[in-house]
């Protein structure tokens, strides 16, 4: 009982952040004395128990009787019998009918449930049927994700992204005091997106990856919200004032994550630390029948055997046909209502501290905030460094971009002169895939940011952000300017009774590295080491990275409780 208590308490502490298969069991042995043993049931004993009828009459009750061999017929007229008779059997016709023909878990609750999570969750009903009509018109869709063929894109230059590590020791020491200056001031603070679902680490296991304790770093397994903390405590050490940490959050993610850091009372960090809630959200759609054909018939695919491919062309036809008769564009919402939202890309987490109040909050506890850093969950060896902040005081630009030279398995675009203009290309944008390899530089997703000169971007004042409307105004506008990318998801409604299919639906997204394309944002970048600008994006990459000297970096940089 002691050990069965213990590992189903550890399972409950743990489950949003490591996948369970099951509860925990216990097996207790003991010592069958008469071995293998079977009983012989005659007459009308001679049943199965329910459960094996459960499982094999819905398939033989489809056959046609005469299809059935004597026996099989023989026995389902036994069973026919013993269920209107036998009160261990009672209940099995309606059972049996269930599983037949599952019944739709679909109510009013759901539509309720689905409207009350949108409302919750910031859901622009304006910018939605904007992007529902740019989907239907062609302007929009998993083609255009990309630029044009004619865009010419090609590698950086030497001089397009600074490398610090080259600089000398005297301007090294000039800019790591400006930005120990800044940090002593309570002039900085540190955003961490952990947002998304993280669904390359976890492999749809539907766990939380801020929370999946990775490694063991520091004599234990720690995760990775508690190695960002430990990062902050340090740099809180070292200038003599706590650092400012906000962890941003979504639908998916926030209740795990607060609920973690109470129960480990945030890790002892004494410094503030907030969560940002999510407020925006997307409403799934109904993919279009010309995007369902562009990713079928389009990319490349794995050609199967003559049968195998008969059948699979067979299922996208009938796909194809089930999204013409729902209609192509409309709200998917035939689903459990979780099932019908979804995350809308880690560009609108910076504009959800604008909208939730809690920039609000930082800066009436510390109007002398100036600048922020902004990194991914998995970027681990990203702190709040003296000098990189010196660096991005000294230059004044409204946001720096740390980049990392690129790797074969460095994905999803990266630093390059696009018709003539620096900025980043994410990798769904790129004409042709080839393209991403012959860039020098990966986009590490961290960001230093001036926080008036952004708020000058979104139309805004550090007064207007008590007016809800007009934030909410000015994020829709700059939404619109930035590409919105098309993707396809899969995703199963389950009819109950085990039985489930599974359909494509449509989803966008906006990534914060598009801000780079706007004109009026004064961008820079700086070219960082490896160990501080490596994304663990798969486990995979977890031996590698120990192996390289990352973890110890890691270690240098953390301060545990």
């Amino acid at each position: 009982a002691w050990l069965e208590k213990t590992m189903g308490t550890v399972k409950r502490n743990l489950e949003r952040a490591v996948p369970f298969a099951m509860e925990p069991v216990v097996y207790d042995f003991a010592i069958n004395e008469r071995g293998t043993w079977a009983e012989l049931h005659t007459g009308e004993q001679a049943l199965m128990p329910p459960g094996y009828y459960m499982l094999t009459a819905p398939a033989l009750i489809r056959h046609e009787q005469r299809s059935l061999s004597p026996f099989r017929r023989a026995e389902m007229e036994a069973f026919g019998v013993a269920a209107r008779t036998q009160p261990k059997l009672a209940g099995m016709i309606q059972a049996l009918f269930d599983q037949l023909l599952p019944s739709r878990e679909q109510s009013d609750d759901h539509h309720q449930s689905l409207t009350a999570l949108l409302e919750a969750n910031g859901f622009d009903r304006i910018q939605h049927e904007q992007i529902r009509a740019d989907l239907r018109s062609g302007r929009i869709g998993l083609a255009q994700n990309r630029l044009p063929v004619r865009t010419v894109i090609e590698d950086v230059t030497a001089d397009d992204a600074s490398d610090v590590v080259h600089l000398s020791e005297q301007e090294r020491t000039r800019l790591r005091k400006v930005g120990l200056d800044a940090l002593a001031a309570g002039a900085v603070a540190v955003v961490t997106l952990a947002g998304g679902a993280g669904s390359r680490w976890t492999k749809g296991a539907g766990v939380v990856k801020a929370l999946n304790p990775f490694a063991r770093i520091g004599g234990k397994h720690r995760n990775f919200i508690e190695v960002h903390l430990a990062k902050s405590r340090r740099v809180s050490r070292l200038t003599g004032t706590a650092l400012a940490h906000i962890v941003t959050t979504s639908y998916l993610t926030h209740e795990p994550i607060a609920e973690f850091l109470r129960r480990e009372q945030n890790y002892g960090y004494a410094g503030p630390l907030l969560l940002s809630p999510g407020r925006a959200v997307g409403l799934r759609l109904v993919p279009m029948a010309r995007d369902l054909r562009f990713a079928w018939e389009e990319t490349p695919q794995q050609l199967l055997d003559e049968q195998a491919q008969k059948v699979r062309e067979s299922l996208h036809a009938a796909l194809i046909q089930w999204a013409r008769q729902m209609g192509e564009g409309s709200d998917y919402t035939d689903n459990a209502a979780l099932q019908c939202l979804h995350p809308v890309g880690h560009w609108y987490e910076i504009p959800n501290l604008l909208r939730n109040g809690v920039l609000v909050r930082l800066l009436e506890e510390r109007p002398q905030l100036r600048w922020l850093m902004v990194h991914n969950i998995d970027t681990l060896g990203a702190d709040v460094d003296p000098m990189l902040l010196g660096w991005h005081i000294d230059r004044g630009a409204a946001m720096t971009t740390e980049v990392i030279t690129r790797r074969i398995d460095d994905r999803g675009g990266g630093l390059a002169r696009v018709d003539g203009r620096l900025r980043l290309v994410e990798g769904l944008a790129m004409p042709r895939e080839e393209i991403e390899f012959t860039l020098t530089y990966y986009n590490s997703a961290t960001y230093w940011i001036d926080l008036d000169q952004l708020l000058g971007v979104f139309g805004l004042t550090r007064s207007d952000l008590t007016d809800a409307e007009r934030v909410a105004r000015a994020v829709r506008n700059i939404a619109a300017r930035m590409p919105t990318y098309i993707t396809l998801k899969d995703v199963k409604k389950r009819w109950g009774r085990g039985q489930e299919d599974v359909y494509p639906v449509t989803q966008f997204e906006k990534l914060w590295g598009d801000m780079t394309t706007l004109p009026g944002l004064d961008c820079a970048f700086v070219a960082v080491p490896r160990p501080r600008g490596q994304q663990l994006k798969e486990v995979a990459q977890l031996d590698g990275w120990l192996r390289d000297g990352s973890a110890a970096y890691l270690e240098t940089l953390c301060e545990w409780k």
